[in-house]
Order: C-alpha cells, then sequence, then structure tokens
C-alpha cells in the first residue's frame, strides 16, 4: 500500500469514527462498522427505536462538496448490501429502513443528512 493510499485510509476510518461517536451523542446505537459483503460495504449501520440507517460517510474539505459523492453507483452498492445485511438480521425487515449521508469536514461538526438518497429497487 502506498503512503497515499495510507493516509486516506486513515482519513476515511477517522472520518467514520467521528461519524459514529456524532450519531450516539444523537440517540444511535451502532450496529455496525464497515459492513463488508461481497457487493459492496457500508461504511455505519445504526438504529435509534424502530429505524435502522445505513450511513455513507464522506469526508470533505468543505461540507457541501460530500452531498455529491454518493453516485447512482454507489447508492446501487449500498442498497445492495444493505438487502444482504437484513436478509442476515430478519428482526430488523419490520422496521423503517432509510439511508443516510453524514459529511465530515476538518474543523467543523459533522452534518447528518437523514434519509438522503433511495438505492433503486
Amino acid at each position: 500500500m502506498t503512503a497515499a493510499r495510507r493516509r486516506a485510509f486513515r482519513r476515511g476510518f477517522s472520518a467514520e469514527r467521528l461519524a459514529a461517536l456524532f450519531l450516539m451523542t444523537k440517540g444511535y446505537r451502532i450496529l455496525a462498522r464497515r459492513y463488508r459483503t461481497p457487493i459492496g460495504e457500508i461504511d455505519l449501520i445504526a438504529r435509534r427505536g424502530k429505524t435502522i440507517a445505513f450511513v455513507e460517510v464522506k469526508r470533505r474539505a468543505r461540507k457541501d462538496a460530500g452531498e455529491w459523492a454518493v453516485t447512482p453507483r454507489a447508492e446501487r452498492r449500498i442498497g445492495a448490501a444493505a438487502s444482504l445485511w437484513l436478509s442476515r438480521h430478519p428482526a430488523a425487515m419490520g422496521m423503517t429502513q432509510r439511508f443516510d449521508l453524514v459529511l465530515v469536514a476538518p474543523m467543523r461538526l459533522p452534518l447528518h443528512l437523514a434519509d438522503a438518497f433511495r438505492p433503486p429497487e
């Protein structure tokens, strides 16, 4: 792994950790971090009440730059990975499911966008 890739990995890991802490302060319980499947990865899976949130975390120099970072391809990948997670956790099938985005920018509080996107069926 090159030095640049290691730095990017550390920054991403740090952003995900900060996003998880931020969500926990909002009353979410983190069920999984970096949930990996053959289809793709979900950064965070969180629960609050009867809602399961599949969370994509984006770290950018500016918060507004992260909103456009979830491409349709990424939405499909996250949606497919979420379906796989749900098939392995049948108790969550009856809960409200949504796809959130947490934007992390230096020297700012994270921005949580609930129900930020919907993967195609």
